[in-house]
């Protein structure tokens, strides 16, 4: 079990984000601009032991023919409650499980957290500038 400063805090592992939750949807408008964004994520800092919430926004083009379905988003993101993940780690976790899901390489997941010890931070993964479905490098 990780341990925070000065504290011992019962949180889960990577291994607790519900991926399966994830579920996608065929989809034919492969030039269709999709963004979506929440502000009610969490997750735990591994190091602090304090919760670090932010607003994720998704932006993609759906290349690979699918959608995310936004329920299972929901419950996807939900997973994260407990689990002890870096700020940038949980970035680049959301982004990943979500590019597989999609398969699409125009896919950006920022994440905006809410300012801790008067630091604010936004980490940000992808590109909307991706190769677009077919195209042959």
């Amino acid at each position: 079990m990780p341990k925070a400063e000065g504290r011992i805090f019962d949180f889960k592992g990577h291994d607790a984000i519900r991926t399966d939750f994830l579920e996608a949807i065929d989809f034919d408008g492969k030039d269709e601009y999709i963004k979506i964004e929440t502000d009610e994520f969490s997750a735990v800092c591994p190091f602090s032991g304090l919760p670090d919430i932010g607003r994720v926004i998704i932006e993609y083009y759906p290349d690979g023919g699918k959608i995310v379905e936004l329920k299972s988003l929901k419950y996807y993101f939900v997973s994260f409650r407990n689990v002890g993940i870096y700020q940038e780690e949980a970035t680049k976790r959301i982004y990943e499980d979500l590019k597989n899901l999609l398969k699409t390489d125009r896919i950006r997941v920022t994440v905006i957290y809410n300012i801790r010890g008067g630091i604010k931070t936004t980490t940000q993964m992808g590109s909307l500038e991706g190769k677009k479905s077919g195209e042959v490098e």
